[in-house]
C-alpha cells in the first residue's frame, strides 16, 4: 500500500511538472504572439528614414510620433526638437505671430519674441536630462534609431551654452549627429564645428537651392566635425550646373563627409523645379541607391516629405509610399 501511494504521488508530481511546463512554454508563445512587430526600413544595407519634419500637417506629441512612425515601417529617424522639448517641459509660448501669412513683426512682436527665447535659453541652462533619457528609452523599445537631431538650438543668437545643451540631448538620444540650415556666417560654422569637437558631435548643415559643388568647402575646411546633411533633390531643383551625373559624382566625391542625406523627388528647373510624389519627378533615386550599394556608402537617407498631400490622404500614409518606393528601387537590381 505504501509502495502504490509513493508511485501515485511520483506520478502526480510528475504530471504537475508537465503542465507547469506547457503552460510556461504557452505563456512565452502568446506573449511573443502579442508582441508588436518592430519596423525594418533598412534594405540591402541601406537605412531609410524619415525627418520627423515630415509629419508636420499632423499634430503629435512624442507618442503620437513614435506611432506613425511604427504605422509607416520606419526603424530610424532624423528627429524634430518641437515634441521631444515639448516633451521635457519646455516654456510656451503665449504668442502666435508665426500664423497666416509670414509678415514683418512689429516691434512689440520682437520684444515677446526675445522675452520668449530668454525663457528657453534659461531652460535650456537647467533642465534635467531624466525626460530625454525616457525619450529615448521609448524610441529604443519601438525599435527606433534616432540618427540626427535637430531642435532649434544652434543659430547665431543661440549660446554656446544652448548649443552644447542641443549637443548633450543629441548624444542622450543617440545621434550621431545634429543638423541644420548651413549658415551664412562661416564664423558660426566654425563654432558649431569647435564645439562639436568638444561634446564628440557631427554637425551637419543642410542645402536647399543654394547648393553648388562648392557650398559646403569652408565648413569642411574649419572642423572634421562639420559634415553635409545632403538634400539631393534641392540640389538637382537648383538647375545650372547642378546636372544628374553632377549629382552623382557629388556624392561619391563627399560621401564620407555626408552625415545624412535628405530625399525626395523634384523636378530640375526645365520641368518646373516641383516637388512631386516619388517616383514622378527627376531625382535619380535608383542611380543613388546603386552607388550606394556598389560604394558601400553608410550614411542614413532621410525620406523628406514636402510634396502635397492628396485629399483623403495624410502624412503617414505617404511616407509609407516613399518608403515603399526606395525599397522597389534599392532591390530592383
Amino acid at each position: 500500500m505504501i509502495i502504490f501511494n509513493q508511485k501515485q504521488s511520483t506520478m502526480s508530481l510528475n504530471v504537475k511538472i508537465w503542465l507547469s511546463i506547457i503552460a510556461c512554454l504557452t505563456s512565452l508563445f502568446l506573449n511573443a504572439q502579442s508582441a508588436p512587430v518592430k519596423p525594418n526600413s533598412r534594405f540591402n544595407g541601406i537605412q531609410i528614414g524619415v525627418i520627423t519634419y515630415s509629419y508636420r500637417s499632423m499634430p503629435h506629441n512624442i507618442d503620437q510620433l513614435i506611432d506613425f512612425c511604427l504605422q509607416s515601417g520606419i526603424s530610424a529617424v532624423e528627429l524634430m526638437g518641437d515634441a521631444v522639448e515639448d516633451y521635457a517641459g519646455k516654456p510656451k509660448s503665449e504668442f502666435s505671430w508665426r500664423s497666416g501669412p509670414r509678415q514683418p513683426m512689429t516691434d512689440l512682436q520682437k520684444a515677446q519674441v526675445a522675452t520668449y527665447n530668454k525663457q528657453v535659453a534659461d531652460w535650456r541652462a537647467t533642465v534635467s536630462m531624466e525626460k530625454f533619457i525616457e525619450v529615448r528609452k521609448k524610441f529604443d523599445a519601438a525599435g527606433i534609431k534616432i540618427y540626427a537631431f535637430k531642435p532649434n538650438a544652434f543659430g547665431p543668437n543661440n549660446t554656446d551654452e544652448e548649443v552644447s545643451y542641443g549637443m548633450r540631448v543629441a548624444k542622450i538620444l543617440g545621434a550621431r549627429s545634429i543638423t541644420l540650415e548651413l549658415p551664412t556666417d562661416p564664423e558660426q560654422s566654425k563654432r558649431l564645428g569647435l564645439l562639436g569637437e568638444k561634446h564628440k558631435m557631427l554637425v551637419g548643415y543642410h542645402n536647399h537651392t543654394q547648393a553648388t559643388d562648392q557650398l559646403w568647402d569652408v565648413a569642411l575646411s574649419q572642423s572634421p566635425n562639420n559634415s553635409i546633411n545632403f538634400d539631393a533633390g534641392h540640389y538637382l531643383a537648383a538647375g545650372g550646373k547642378n546636372t544628374i551625373p553632377a549629382l552623382l559624382a557629388f556624392i561619391e566625391k563627399n560621401h564620407k563627409r555626408i552625415s545624412s542625406m535628405h530625399l525626395k523627388d523634384r523636378t530640375t528647373p526645365e520641368h518646373g523645379a516641383g516637388n512631386l510624389p516619388w517616383g514622378t519627378g527627376d531625382t535619380p533615386m535608383k542611380e543613388i541607391f546603386s552607388l550606394m550599394k556598389a560604394k558601400k556608402m553608410k550614411f542614413p537617407v532621410s525620406v523628406e516629405l514636402e510634396y502635397a498631400v492628396p485629399e483623403g490622404s495624410d502624412a503617414v500614409k505617404e511616407v509609407v509610399k516613399c518608403v515603399a518606393h526606395a525599397k522597389k528601387m534599392i532591390l530592383s537590381e
